[in-house]
């Protein structure tokens, strides 16, 4: 059967597009590949052969972390602390990049600009100030520091990702909606949300993947290992005089699922997005 005349032809991807994709995978799946490999190895055949890949298969590390519990309590602790800060960071920053999308004022450069700037400054030079207003109002020591401590640094980078997808979005859908009755809020919430819903799970996702990781606001603002996220747990693997290596890359294969799943599920919406998508 003949293709029409009109009729759309596939894209075919260039050398250099499969050797970027080649590159890409070898970049992030070795890596990944070796952690499993390690996990399953025990310490004799660790140390006695790093890089063999003809073993026999254990999985005494896995039962060893089964066994502890530490994991499942880490991993709700994760769970918490990124899932409320994705949350927050997300609801702060959908607001606040639609307000910045639609005002039109040159000040609207110097917002971004600092916006930009305040990605600049390391966490380090925040745990003090932070620390200090948390013990203040007792926040010390609870998770809700750590949300939040993670929302404040994460706010400015969801805002500067959202913003483009609103601005995408011409403001004539607005005007049409409020010409047909509907006020700002049900206009904003049944037009507008959907419309960028590729920019909102791009960003909820990276949040989320990049909230699960953070280890240092976890760290200094929780002194309970009870309260630990995975990020924490594994830096307790790592002793002064042994690292138990399977033990190690079995906590970070298991606590890296989570992050594979929102990937997973938010793949389509990441590819989109990350292309800045485009208004139907």
């Amino acid at each position: 059967m003949r293709r029409p005349a009109n009729a759309p032809t596939r894209r075919r991807r260039g050398p250099w597009v499969r050797l970027a994709l080649l590159l890409m995978l070898l970049l992030y799946g070795v890596p990944l590949l070796w952690i499993l490999i390690t996990s399953l190895k025990s310490n004799v055949e660790i140390f006695a052969n790093q890089a063999s890949v003809i073993f026999k298969p254990t999985l005494h590390a896995y039962q060893q972390i089964a066994a502890s519990g530490s994991l499942g309590t880490a991993m709700v602790n994760s769970l918490i602390i990124a899932g409320g800060t994705t949350l927050l960071t997300t609801f702060l920053g959908v607001l606040t990049a639609y307000g910045l999308a639609r005002y039109r004022s040159q000040l609207i450069w110097w917002i971004l600009g600092f916006l930009i700037l305040l990605q600049m400054v390391p966490q380090t030079a925040e745990i003090i100030p932070l620390y200090h207003i948390f013990a203040v109002t007792g926040l010390v020591n609870t998770r809700l520091s750590v949300v939040l401590a993670d929302s404040a640094l994460l706010l400015p980078f969801a805002i500067l990702i959202l913003r483009p997808f609103f601005r995408n979005i011409p403001i004539e859908i607005e005007e049409a909606a409020a010409i047909d009755g509907a006020s700002r809020l049900r206009t904003f919430l049944s037009v507008v949300t959907p419309l960028a819903l590729n920019g909102i799970v791009t960003e909820a996702a990276l949040v989320f993947i990049i909230a699960w990781g953070e280890f240092l606001y976890a760290i200094s603002l929780l002194s309970n290992p009870g309260d630990y996220p995975v990020s924490a747990v594994l830096s307790q693997e790592i002793g002064a005089y042994n690292v138990s290596w399977p033990g190690l890359m079995a906590l970070a294969a298991v606590g890296s699922l989570p992050i594979l799943i929102v990937f997973l599920m938010a793949q389509r919406r990441l590819a989109s997005g990350l292309s800045l998508g485009a208004v139907k």
